[in-house]
Parts: C-alpha cells; structure tokens; sequence
C-alpha cells in the first residue's frame, strides 16, 4: 500500500513511522498563507526592535610599549649584583618593557584601578544610567527609571544588596564591558578602545584611560624606587667595606634614573601611536543583519509549526477489507 500510514503485515496492520516528503512538501505548500503570516509578523517585530535599538559607537587608540631608557643599565647589573639587589628589594630584571606592559594591562582592569577612574572623572551616571545621544544636539539623554536629572538623584528600584544608586562592583563589570584591551602577540602593540552610546564620551574615556594608567604606573615606580633608595642610603651608612660601598652606589645611581626618567616621562608606560579620534560612524548594532536573522528565524519557526501541524494531523488511509495471514 503505496504512500500509507499503515502497512500491511503477517501480524496484521503495522504503523507506518516513514514521513512522505512529497505529501510534506504539498502540505507545507497549501500552508504557504500561514507560513507567510508567521514570517510577516516575526519580521516586522524585529525590524521594530532592531530600529528601537541605540546606536554605540567605538573609539580606540593603538598604543605601543614605551622603552625603558634604563634598561640596558640594569640589564648590565642584574648578572653581577642581583642576588645583592634582591636582598635590597631592589628589582633590576622586572622592569623589562614587555612585563611592565603585561602588569600595565593588569592593573588597567583591575577593581582598583577602575573605581578610582569612575569616582575621580565622575562617569557613573554617563556608565550606568544613559538612555540615548542625540546625534544633533550632542545631548545624552539619561533612564528616568534609573537616574533623575532634575534632582541629581538616583532612584531605580533594586532589591537588596543592591541600592538605588549602583555600587563600585555593578559600575566595574559595566566599565569592563564597554572598554577593551587587545594586545598583539606578534608586534606587541595595544589597542584600546571604549564603546558608548556618545562618540565624544566613548573619545574622552580612552584619552583619560591612556593618561591615568600611565600616571599609576609612574606613581607605582617612583614610590618603590623612594623605598629603595631610602634603604640603600641607609646600608652604605651602615657598612664599611669598600667594594660593597661601591655596588650600593651604582645600585643608588639606577633608582635614582628610574626616579629622574619617571618625572620628565608624562607616557610613561604606554605611547600613543594613534590617538583615539570621535567616531562618525556607528560601531554596532548592525541592524541590516539583525533584519536578515530575524527573517530566517521566522521562516524556519513556521515551517516548524507547519510540519508539526501535518504530523499530527496527517490522515489515516481506511481499511475496507482486512485478510488474516
């Protein structure tokens, strides 16, 4: 019995489990309104939310490690008076430009780091409450459901632990999500970018990042080159062997480079090889695409509506006669 749902067996009438794609494809096709419908009304609801959706745009700066004028110095120290300059807690073989970028970029998108940076530009409400930009007026517009710019007031309805206005750990993983730091194994140079609804804050937020990262880092030398000194002096005072009185001075001499070329270095880590620009065009969302994914995931959803409808409904052929083996 030829294109049945049942066959024919010595124990009688077996289900037929084998789906005939060509009564499938006729079924699907006298669907063709419905299927149409589906994809419509999918469509359309896409295209909707794809134009309700905020433009972010993406600005960035490449960024190359800057040469550490005093490593070739140091360099020629760490082979003959390391074991006498750990001991001082002096370091001669850390300050190499490829680990000094490596703990940069650490310190970079660390908690520390990042509170610091939101609390002393004051970019909560700009981090965490922004609604849209204006492309014409260059206004950002802020979530009154989050933020109330008349009052200067948060004012979003969490529930505990969280507070209305949003804690350094909420504004840490959002800081985390729009900025990025890229760094190519092959020329060692850095990219480092920042999405935002406004170009000009997205512009601003990297210049910012570059300078304070680099101030940190400058900061974070000085202050251990200060502890060194302070305890070299105090071991040359204290000894009075000739030789060694002249390794705690070339060790002095080093810290005292490291102090001289962190105070006329404003780059002091990282240099800037292209500066971040305010972006004209928006990074994402490609809406296009969106449109085109929500299309497909229309027309296969009804097609699956479609073939779940035949299967369940699919006509049983009547049996007039029935013969026993």
């Amino acid at each position: 019995m030829e294109n049945s749902s049942y066959i024919q067996s010595k124990e009688g009438l077996v289900k037929n489990d084998e789906v005939d794609l060509r009564e499938l494809f006729i079924f699907i096709w006298s669907k063709k309104l419905l299927i149409a419908l589906i994809t419509s009304i999918i469509s359309i609801a896409v295209v909707i939310y794809a134009l309700q959706l905020p433009n972010i745009y993406k600005a960035e700066a490449l960024l190359s490690p800057a040469e550490q004028q005093q490593n070739n110095g140091l360099a020629s120290l760490a082979g003959q008076f390391g074991g006498i300059a750990n001991l001082a807690g002096v370091d001669l073989g850390g300050s190499s430009s490829s680990s000094k970028t490596g703990l940069a970029i650490e310190v970079l998108k660390s908690r520390k780091f990042s509170s610091k940076f939101i609390e002393q530009h004051d970019i909560l409400k700009d981090l965490m409450a922004v609604k849209e930009w204006d492309l014409y007026q260059n206004k950002i517009t802020y979530d009154k459901e989050i933020f109330n710019t008349e009052t200067q007031e948060w004012v979003r309805e969490v529930k505990l632990p969280f507070k209305a206005k949003p804690s350094m750990q909420e504004a840490y993983i959002k800081l985390q999500e729009a900025m990025s730091v890229e760094l190519d194994p092959d020329t060692g140079m850095i990219k480092l970018s920042v999405e935002h609804y406004s170009p000009y804050i997205a512009k601003n937020w990297v210049d910012w990042l570059v300078t304070d990262i680099n101030e940190v880092m400058r900061i974070r030398d000085v202050d251990e080159a200060q502890k060194s000194t302070l305890f070299l002096t105090q071991q040359i005072q204290n000894t009075e062997i000739s030789n060694m009185k002249s390794i705690l001075f070339t060790l002095l001499e080093e810290q005292a480079k490291i102090i001289m070329f962190a105070n006329v270095r404003t780059e002091y880590v990282f240099k800037t090889v292209d500066p971040a620009i305010v972006p004209e065009k928006k990074f994402k969302p490609r809406r296009s695409l969106i449109c085109i994914l929500g299309f497909l995931a229309g027309l296969l959803l009804s097609l699956f509506i479609v073939s779940v409808m035949y299967l369940s409904s699919n006509p049983e052929e009547s049996i007039n006669e029935h013969t026993n083996g």
